[in-house]
């Protein structure tokens, strides 16, 4: 079989008009340039249809196109978008290379307007990899493994019922820490940190440092504060058999498991990265800036040294 010349994954949020125009773009860029776009299973008849004079040419990962060979991953989309490629090819060394068309967008890396230059850029491979720590999850009912999966923003726990509440033991390195009523509970990574850990009161936690974070979610009880642990740490939530009410796992809101009376879940950080693009040094006190709209008129900077 030829090799595929510089094969390029391109995925897009297809529900959205201006994504599937973004791709179809990305891959008449990455034609002219030689390479190879690829798109995912699900989306071709959605991006064919959209790219109809060359769309017959498109090749599929998973069939003609093995992730492990894909070079880049242009992702067209918001965070949620970027968390779908990561499954795609998760195990793989394959950077992404994100482009929000979303709202927030912390894990993109270039906005629309930049597009042409953001593909320019990855098909020169003038960009940095910087590496985000991930979760490894398992599941539980009494000894047996009965579900593994991984997370690179969140693992959390919510309650199955919308009514009932969700009655929780919490672990920390194997020992019990508190035990109480909650509507769940997000154990993240930094990279989770500005996502829902976020939502629930949890701290923003810089993408540089090594560490997991432990935020209940409407908790009755005294303590109940958000943690952060270090690396080496593992987290797990017990769901009580006293009562009957149920749970969910979520990871990433994308991978799910039904959390029955007396099911745990256990968490540890992942020996499986996942690799970013990054086409700009900023540090993450801008991002941080920019993406939430922070007020800092009147900042006039640090005189002399510090």
């Amino acid at each position: 079989m030829t090799p595929v010349q510089r094969p390029i994954l391109v995925v897009a949020h297809t529900g959205r008009r201006d994504a599937l125009e973004a791709a179809v773009a990305a891959c008449a860029q990455l034609r002219a340039a030689g390479a190879t776009p690829v798109i995912p299973a699900d989306q071709g008849d959605d991006l064919r249809a959209f790219f109809p004079d060359h769309g017959g040419s498109l090749l599929t990962l998973g069939v003609d196109v093995q992730p492990e060979e894909v070079e880049l991953v242009i992702v067209l989309g918001g965070d949620g978008t970027i968390l779908r490629a990561a499954e795609l090819v998760r195990g793989a060394s394959t950077p992404l290379l994100g482009v929000n068309l979303g709202h927030v967008g912390f894990l993109a890396e270039s906005e629309r307007d930049s597009l042409s230059e953001a593909i320019s850029r990855g098909l020169a491979r003038d960009y940095v990899v910087e590496e985000r720590m991930t979760l490894a999850v398992r599941v539980k009912q009494g000894e047996d493994v009965v579900y593994e999966t991984w997370a690179l923003n969140e693992a959390t726990v919510e309650k199955a019922s919308g009514e009932r509440m969700l009655e929780v033991v919490i672990e920390v390195d194997g020992r019990p820490l508190s035990s109480f009523g909650c509507d769940g509970v997000v154990m993240s990574t930094p990279t989770g940190s500005t996502a829902y850990a976020f939502s629930g009161g949890g701290p923003i936690v810089w993408p540089t440092l090594d560490a997991m974070l432990l935020v209940p979610l409407s908790a009755h009880a005294l303590f109940a504060r958000p943690l952060v642990v270090g690396p080496e740490s593992s987290l797990a939530v017990e769901v009580l058999a006293r009562t009957s009410a149920s749970g969910v796992l979520w990871c990433d809101g994308r991978r799910t498991r039904d959390l029955p009376p007396g099911a745990r879940v256990v968490v540890r950080r992942s020996p499986v990265p996942v690799r970013l693009a990054r086409l700009h040094e900023a540090p993450f006190t801008d991002r941080l800036v920019n993406k939430f709209q922070l007020p800092v008129t009147g900042w006039r900077g640090p005189v002399g040294r510090d």
